[in-house]
């Protein structure tokens, strides 16, 4: 029974939340733990509960990790609860380790074009396509899912701009550069050489604008993520200081030091609060504070 609700909880969490594969996949490794912890999870009580959200912290769990089990585990009762399977919820008064915000890894403007004067110098098909990834990307701050499973309809719009359905199925239109947008036009005519030969994974591929004989139809997250990599180390970059999200990290931080304010960095980003976007203006305080402590002539005596 107990692994029926759990795949019950995750078919609501798909249709009535919208949460991504991701976030399903790390539910349901979440909720089987539970599972393997308390045994019968329908009726678990509270010092149950309890008792394995020590135990999260007793085997040494980033407190990251413990909040987003423990977000699972509420989620899971909560769910219980409105189906009426459950009268209380035994997670209600449980409460787990403050999960320390990080500062995202940021790249400088100078490190980004970098990363386009390596991608420039590969006029292969497979470099064209990259080129026109990464355009899109910083133009954009599209998340990688978002990029990878573009559809040739979305950015062949009169008004320059993109649609995009992110997270929660939110809609958003985000507006691109001149850049992204001959990036795109360059790739067009090239991408039908990327296109599977087979009938049935060509059928699957056909709307994509980046297509892939995979059972997706587009290119991976994954995939994008290595080529990413082979670029920084192309342009002398550390690889580990490179990947999709800080790309959409320094698009944000970019704008920012440009000028632009902060609820329209959250409207491109798609952030649903705009306390997620602030962190943005936390890495604008620290490299501040990093040239007054390095620059200013007290700061040395």
């Amino acid at each position: 029974m107990s692994a029926a609700l759990i795949e019950n909880f995750l078919e609501m969490m798909s249709a009535e939340r919208g949460a991504s594969k991701h976030t399903l996949d790390a539910y349901r490794r979440d909720l089987i733990d539970l599972r393997g912890a308390v045994k019968d999870i329908e009726h678990a009580n509270t010092a149950q509960l309890s008792k394995v959200l020590q135990s999260y912290g007793a085997s040494g769990l980033a407190p990251s990790t413990s909040a987003r089990k423990l977000s699972a585990i509420k989620q899971f009762y909560k769910f219980l609860q409105v189906e009426g399977i459950r009268d209380e919820d035994p997670s209600y008064n449980l409460r787990g380790p403050k999960a320390r915000q990080s500062l995202p890894k940021i790249l400088s403007q100078d490190d980004v074009n970098r990363l386009f004067d390596a991608a420039e110098a590969d006029d292969s098909v497979t470099g064209q396509r990259l080129l026109c990834q990464l355009e899109i990307l910083y133009a954009s701050g599209l998340r990688v899912s978002e990029l990878v499973s573009l559809k040739v309809k979305q950015v062949t719009r009169r008004d320059d701009c993109i649609a995009v359905r992110g997270k929660g199925s939110k809609d958003r239109v985000v507006p691109l550069t001149g850049a992204a947008q001959r990036a795109i036009q360059a790739w067009l005519p090239q991408r039908a050489q990327t296109l599977p030969k087979s009938i049935e994974a060509k059928s699957r591929a056909a709307d994509y604008l980046f297509p892939s004989r995979g059972k997706s139809g587009h290119m991976t997250r994954e995939r994008f993520a290595q080529t990413l990599k082979q670029l920084a180390m192309d342009a002398g970059l550390p690889p580990s200081k490179v990947s999709p999200h800080v790309i959409r990290h320094a698009f944000a931080t970019h704008l920012l030091e440009g000028g632009a304010d902060l609820r329209s960095v959250q409207k491109l980003l798609g952030h649903a609060d705009i306390a997620t976007t602030q962190i943005y203006t936390h890495v604008q305080d620290e490299r501040l504070s990093k040239v007054v402590n390095s620059a200013h002539p007290l700061a040395k005596s």
